[in-house]
């Protein structure tokens, strides 16, 4: 199974080059790795530039916002799955991509979902939140349940069929195709209980100034679902809090803090 990795990223000149060589050193081999820049001008270009025979796929022009960027690379994949890396991010290790396949293939799933954790900005060896994932059950939905976007991998024509991020969002058109996908019964899923993506915090949906804004779109779109309201938005705000506790019990009982 070949696998399309989109990455999208704008002005990221301090971390771009993580990402790519996270990619790079996958040890599965039949990666396509697309990457999509918005034009960006502080030396994120040239980052890029020196891991182009490892690129498949490398645009580099002004975009409508990060959903019409992932909508792109999303046009350009011709991979039999299609997951996301963002330029903060980093896979949690070589064996990932390989781990993903395998499930696929033992599964025969359209959608495969894991764990994924939140690092420091600047040291990603410090843990600052876990996300981990559990196997599917659609009640789920009601209590703000969704798996990390960065740990779900869905076959290419799950996007041909039920269609490509909706641009109208800002920044929470993640949720909305999450949503779309785990309501469907047409589309089967499958969980993968392993870690597969390191990400950075101060990321969009992780900074404080946007979350009024990520929570009212958020609010439109469990409306949108016909979810519970105000109640399932503040279970998924809620949800949050002991992913940021559990990395602070563990290293308070190995006795350090980070």
């Amino acid at each position: 199974m070949r696998v399309s990795i989109i990455t999208i990223v704008y002005n990221n000149q301090k971390n771009i080059a993580d990402c790519l060589q996270s990619v790079h050193s996958q040890n599965y081999s039949n990666i396509e790795h697309i990457v999509i820049d918005g034009g960006s001008t502080d030396g994120t270009q040239e980052k890029i530039a020196k891991f182009n025979k490892h690129l498949s796929c490398y645009i580099s022009e002004k975009d409508n916002g990060l959903y019409n960027a992932l909508n792109k690379g999303i046009k350009k994949a011709t991979g039999d799955i299609v997951g996301i890396l963002h330029s903060d991010d980093l896979f949690y290790n070589e064996n990932v991509i390989s781990d993903i396949v395998d499930f696929f293939h033992k599964t025969n799933a359209d959608l495969v979902y894991a764990n994924g954790m939140y690092a420091d900005q600047k040291d990603i060896r410090k843990i600052k939140r876990f996300y981990k994932s559990s196997p599917f059950k659609k009640y789920f939905l009601k209590f703000g349940w969704i798996p990390l976007h960065t740990t779900i991998y869905v076959k290419r024509d799950v996007f041909e069929k039920y269609g490509l991020y909706e641009e109208y969002y800002k920044i929470a058109s993640d949720y909305e195709i999450s949503l779309r996908w785990f309501t469907s019964k047409k589309i089967t899923k499958a969980f993968l209980d392993k870690w597969v993506v390191k990400m950075r915090l101060g990321g969009k949906s992780t900074t404080l100034g946007l979350q009024k804004l990520k929570s009212s779109e958020d609010l439109a779109i469990i409306k949108k679902y016909n979810l519970n309201g105000y109640f399932t938005l503040a279970f998924k705000i809620l949800r949050k809090i002991p992913q940021y506790i559990y990395p602070m019990f563990i290293s308070v009982k190995k006795g350090k803090r980070t």
